[in-house]
């Protein structure tokens, strides 16, 4: 009997060390195998269909290979990072619902609200949201009169892969509200502040990997990093429409262009027992016509096949590139800027006419050959209605100096004067409101006192953009105009058009280098 009860204990023993061991081994296995949860993004996605005449982008190669990488990354979400409502030729007649059809269809699961989704107003975005098989996100953006997140939003969302916890919770520009057509009931409050509200929300309900969702200027994420330093572990960014990656407070920021032309793909390596990142992958995937359109997205492209018949048509051509790219019309003088006031200022009969740049929304170059309606469009997609108003040149010399104000920045804003009839020089090393330089009407030195007859879009006549000073102006024009049909005819009135630039405007002082934590990062 003591001989049984010895080996009995002995195999107790061992079954325990065995156990043991197997439990060290399990431990063990579970360090090593980490939770991987992939990313794809995307940012400033303004049309379903290709970009770059077909080249670039397009939702139904960006949904093709978002199905290809959730076969390979079970743990796969989609993320928009802003703007996709507005501006767009297709948004024009249909307000952004043509892009929820796409979103839905593609398989998105997060957006964060840009600036232009509210350019419609809050009822048409509202709207949007309803018919949204995707989480809107935009824990800054509160109703004022409810005090809730705009359109009852989630402030916050916690997804579960295998154990481990990850929140994501949006930002957006606080200067949508001035920028954009909210609403006054519509509140964008401040960034950090939020971020400092949420992020502990977030850890209460099990988070702990943090994503946000931003659609900001890159300062203003490098700022959020800063001070929530440690708290998220990598922002998924929109807004500037250019390649990007940084680093702020040891927290990543990744962005990529614009109208799907690249698929960002992040993958988080999270620890299962700490459920915290241990480490990042990130990779830039061109969406080229090399990629096949996803079957599935056909009955999109089928509901909407009429306006883009539509937008096919023929209006002219051009024997000359034309530089439509954000970054350029946002920085200084362009051939189709150029182009654009000056038929403006004819159609008008004004002696000046003054074009923001964040008005031209092609951002591409688009190439000698034929131009149609989609190209016009595509270039000036607001349908701004032109006033014709008389301004001193004290008050044309404020507007020149608030465009350049923030020029030559981290940020390059759309406020930025294209101009016809008026030529001026500016140095952005020198203080806001005080960089012009040399400015002439008509070829003749800008004078103070004198009445100037101003075009512009009606949208800066009543103070967008900051244009403060030109409101309050009556509209003196007898005949409606719009920019983009002034624009269709003027390049429907010759065989072609051939925009030069003429030296209008010029930048005395030379660019500032572009940081290194702002590099550009990957291939376009």
């Amino acid at each position: 009997m003591a001989f049984l009860r010895l080996s009995t204990r002995r195999a107790t023993l061992a079954l325990l060390l065995a156990l043991a061991a197997s439990l060290a081994i399990f431990a063990q296995d579970k360090r090593d195998c980490m939770v991987r949860v992939t990313l794809l993004q995307v940012n400033d996605v303004y049309q379903f269909t290709p970009a770059d005449r077909g080249a670039r982008g397009g939702l139904a190669r960006v949904s093709t290979l978002r199905k290809q990488i959730a076969r390979q990354s079970p743990h796969t979400l989609f993320i928009l990072a802003g703007d996709t409502i507005s501006p767009s030729v297709e948004s024009i007649t249909y307000k952004g619902a043509q892009m929820i059809d796409a979103w839905n269809t593609v398989g998105l699961d997060f957006s964060v609200f840009g600036n232009h989704e509210f350019d419609f107003g809050p009822d048409v975005l509202r709207q949007r949201i309803s018919e949204s098989k995707f989480k809107w996100l935009g824990a800054n953006v509160v109703d004022a009169k409810t005090g809730r997140t705009f359109g009852d939003t989630p402030p916050f969302v916690v997804r579960e892969f295998e154990g481990v916890k990850v929140g994501f919770f949006g930002l957006v520009l606080p200067e949508t509200k001035t920028t954009s057509s909210p609403g006054p009931d519509v509140e964008f409050r401040d960034v950090c502040e939020t971020a400092r509200q949420i992020i502990p929300q977030l850890r209460a309900a099990g988070a702990n990997t943090v994503v946000a969702v931003t659609h900001l200027s890159m300062r203003e994420d490098k700022q959020l990093a800063r001070c929530a330093a440690g708290q998220i572990d990598v922002i998924v960014g929109g807004h500037e429409h250019t390649l990007l990656e940084s680093s702020s407070a040891g927290t990543p920021i990744f962005k990529m262009t614009a109208d799907g032309r690249e698929l960002g793909r992040i993958d988080l390596n999270i620890s299962p027992l700490s459920g915290k990142v241990e480490s990042i992958d990130w990779e830039i995937i061109p969406v080229t016509d090399k990629l096949a359109d996803d079957p599935d997205f056909a009955a999109v492209t089928t509901k909407y096949a009429a306006r883009l018949t539509e937008l096919a048509a023929r209006v002219g051509s051009t024997t000359v590139s034309l530089d439509a790219r954000s970054a350029a019309n946002r920085t200084g003088e362009t051939n189709i800027s150029d182009f654009i006031t000056d038929a403006f200022r004819q159609a008008a009969g004004a002696d000046v006419a003054l074009l923001n740049g964040g008005s031209v929304r092609a951002d591409t170059i688009i190439t000698p050959g034929e131009l149609t309606l989609r190209d016009v469009l595509s270039i000036l997609p607001f349908n701004n209605e032109l006033v014709k108003i008389e301004i001193t040149g004290e008050t044309l010399r404020q507007a020149l100096e608030h465009g350049v104000s923030r020029s030559g920045g981290s940020e390059e804003p759309g406020r930025f004067p294209q101009v016809s009839g008026v030529r001026y020089s500016f140095e952005t090393s020198r203080p806001a409101g005080a960089r012009l330089r040399e400015v002439t009407v008509g070829g003749q030195p800008l004078d103070l006192k004198r009445t100037y007859t101003l075009v512009t879009a009606k949208y800066l006549a009543g103070g967008g953009d900051q244009y403060a000073m030109l409101k309050g102006h009556d509209n003196v024009l007898k005949v409606k105009l719009v920019d983009a049909e002034v624009l269709r005819k003027a390049i429907a009135a010759v065989p072609s058009i051939a925009p030069v630039t003429d030296g209008r405007i010029l930048r005395l002082d030379k660019p500032a280098e572009e940081k290194p934590c702002a590099a550009t990062a990957g291939t376009k």
